[in-house]
């Protein structure tokens, strides 16, 4: 135990984001952290209770409680709390490959479970986990970690984002030669081109890959398989195949207009911001601008709130966000007791931002879109809703709810459907209802010998924490696979 006492001495304390004003301005991180000394004290919070719910990524109520990765938390916040920082990072990556993401962009799912937060505010245990690794990187402790001896085997991971980073990650530890291939130009998926750089700054990601690649993993961006190279010519070439492609195939809007200019999912709008961000420090004109414009976000989630922020650091002339669903409780209810992850309500950065800048909250629930507008061009204009009611259970419009709202950009951020076709249908590889590859729950084997699926592809669009344990679980039955077939050979 950190410190017996601690959680009663020390109250919760996170350190406060760059304020509004200064970080709409440009396209850093926005989180700060906390000195050192002050984070310790946060770590001694961590009770070290006798079932450390926080780590035991269990499914509770059909929703994830406590981390996925199983990390040691206890362990690693009483090791922080000490000044043993050195094999805190020791304890910390034993589970996890890569805290640097997770403690950025994970929802904290461990702190979800936390056992304080039955009756106090939860241990601040993503914050911990970023000082962690980042004193980790200061100090060099972050090392190549090669493997000492090779099997002859050969693995092509067909994805880099965060699940094939992790599956080409371990692979190689045991001892297999591994090609990423990435259809991008640069590695990390979503991590990359979905979350926006004041979430994640994209030098992180960047200087993860120069370890792997110090490591001998190799990295072959700008590559689609299937259509660069086919998918077939790699299972010739390769002893297996980990498909890790995530599942970017977004859910469309139907609607009367939707055919007008001006109108982009969520996820193009991101990923051209952030490619002209890194190509040119958008001045090469590739960005999808909000600058100036009525914008319209239909969708909420972390996807909705990456579009505001990155509208309004645009110089959106103004933002909202429309959701269907019922606006989320503020406090726990009784059928979302602890230690399942809290669906509550939160103002997150997007949120934030808005507020400040145009005095009101961009979020608008029970509200479903029946017609866009365009003007004599076929630009959008103006969107049409309805107010829905969900009393019954089921939705049902109101009449006399009408109303229009101006937009000359729409932001479709309404989840995604399963993962891109092509190497599916090359391979003839099982999907399931949901259209995502079909596997077998415990091998991540897919109909097709030799060939495996992971993350997202596999499991359905979900969290960066999700993929990392599925890139971890597929490698470890990938490798499973290789050895079982050298010793029949």
């Amino acid at each position: 135990m950190a410190k017996v006492f601690g959680f009663m001495e020390y109250n919760r304390e996170l350190s406060a984001d760059r304020p509004v004003a200064e970080r709409i301005q440009d396209w850093q991180e926005f989180h700060t952290a906390l000195p050192l000394d002050a984070q310790r004290n946060q770590s001694a919070r961590c009770m070290d209770c006798g079932t450390a719910f926080c780590q035991m990524g269990l499914f509770l109520g059909g929703v994830a409680s406590g981390c996925p990765l199983n990390n040691y938390v206890p362990e690693w916040n009483e090791l922080l709390y000490l000044g043993l920082d050195e094999k805190a990072y020791h304890r910390l990556i034993k589970t996890n490959p890569f805290p640097e993401f997770t403690s950025r962009v994970c929802p904290a799912l461990c702190e979800g479970s936390c056992t304080l937060g039955l009756n106090d505010f939860a241990v601040t245990t993503k914050a911990n986990e970023f000082s962690i690794i980042e004193q980790a990187f200061e100090q060099g402790w972050v090392k190549p970690r090669p493997p000492k001896t090779r099997t002859g085997k050969k693995v092509a991971v067909i994805g880099a984002g965060p699940s094939g980073m992790a599956c080409a990650d371990k692979l190689n530890r045991y001892g297999h030669s591994v090609t990423v291939f990435e259809k991008d130009d640069r590695p990390g998926g979503l991590l990359m081109y979905g979350i926006p750089n004041m979430k994640l700054d994209k030098e992180v990601i960047l200087r993860r890959k120069a370890v792997m690649e110090a490591e001998g993993i190799q990295f072959r961006t700008s590559v689609e398989v299937g259509k660069d190279i086919s998918a077939s010519s790699l299972r010739d070439d390769f002893d297996a195949i980990v498909l890790c492609i995530g599942a970017k195939k977004p859910r469309d809007l139907s609607a009367e207009g939707r055919q007008s200019k001006g109108i982009y999912f969520a996820v193009d709008f991101l990923a051209a911001n952030t490619k002209s961000l890194l190509d040119s420090k958008l001045s090469d004109g590739k960005a999808i601008s909000a600058k100036g414009k009525d914008v319209i976000v239909i969708g909420g989630g972390d996807t909705g709130t990456d579009c505001v922020g990155t509208a309004i650091r645009h110089g959106c002339k103004s933002v909202a966000q429309l959701e269907i669903l019922p606006a989320p409780p503020v406090n726990r209810g009784p059928n979302n007791p602890w230690p399942e992850w809290p669906k509550i309500q939160k103002t997150d950065y997007g949120q934030e931002e808005s507020i400040e800048l145009f005095g009101q909250d961009p979020r608008n629930y029970c509200l479903t879109t029946k017609k866009i507008e365009g003007d004599e061009n076929g630009n959008v204009r103006s969107l049409h809703t309805v107010e829905v009611d969900w009393s019954t259970g089921s939705l049902k419009e109101i009449p006399g709810t009408e109303k229009e709202w101006p937009a000359q950009l729409v932001l479709i951020a309404m989840g995604f459907l399963g993962p891109e076709e092509t190497i599916i249908k090359e391979l003839s590889l099982a999907q399931n209802s949901r259209s995502n590859i079909l596997s077998e729950e415990e091998s991540y084997a897919t109909n097709v010998e030799g060939v495996f699926a992971a993350g997202d592809a596999r499991r359905g669009q979900s969290l960066v924490v999700w993929a990392i344990k599925e890139g971890c679980n597929a490698a470890q039955a990938c490798d499973g696979y290789l050895r079982g077939k050298h010793s029949r050979q």
